[in-house]
């Protein structure tokens, strides 16, 4: 535990709630948006998929020349997995309802895949966080007045637990902020595999 103090994070994800998650434990990211198509992957395991999905967007971001030296690029990505299958962000609005109609009054396990490079040493960690997400049992009435809202057609799984959405979900079993889409607890044992200390990214 000898690296130096102030270590840069970035985070190669266009995700708000992954950022204001990030900066709420102290840490100050670097966003830099990946530009990975997610829909390049396809019939993989769920929790697989998050994990592979975020290896790319790790390894898209941390070649590129606005990473500042010394670094740790952070790429995530999340799936939920319901019925074996893996949802991802629904396509439009008529996929949200369905999604939603199929997930009510159920449960399902939020996947998000974490991979932490150091461009330092070119050295990587990678690892999924899985919370399994229990749902109301909303009405027809309440789906489509969130689908109305767009929130649900901008995330994985067609929810949010830090928005809109949170009134729909009754419970979770393991990380909150894996369902936010980063598990700062399993990031923690990422940043320490890789030699570094978890304050040293304190902004």
């Amino acid at each position: 535990m000898t690296a130096t103090p102030g270590v840069r994070l970035v985070l190669a994800s266009a995700s708000p709630a992954r950022r204001t998650t990030l900066q709420a434990a102290g840490l100050d990211p670097l966003v830099i948006v990946s530009g990975v198509d997610e829909s390049a992957l396809d019939g993989l395991p769920p929790a697989e998929l998050a994990l592979q999905l975020a290896e790319l967007k790790c390894a898209a971001v941390a070649g590129r020349e606005e990473v500042p030296a010394g670094a740790l690029v952070l790429g995530c990505d999340s799936v939920l997995e319901l019925d074996g299958e893996a949802l991802g962000k629904p396509g439009d609005p008529d996929e949200a309802r369905l999604r939603w109609r199929a997930m009510r009054g159920r449960s399902g396990v939020l996947h998000s895949g974490h991979c932490l490079r150091d461009v330092a040493t070119g050295r990587v960690a990678a690892a999924t966080g899985s919370t399994t997400v229990h749902f109301a049992d909303v009405s027809d009435e309440e789906v489509d007045a969130y689908v109305a809202t767009g929130e649900p057609l901008q995330v994985a799984g067609a929810f949010t637990i830090d928005g809109l959405g949170g009134a729909f979900v009754t419970g979770i079993e393991g990380d909150h902020h894996n369902v936010v889409g980063v598990s700062l607890p399993l990031l923690r044992e990422l940043v320490l595999e890789l030699g570094h200390g978890w304050p040293e990214l304190w902004a």
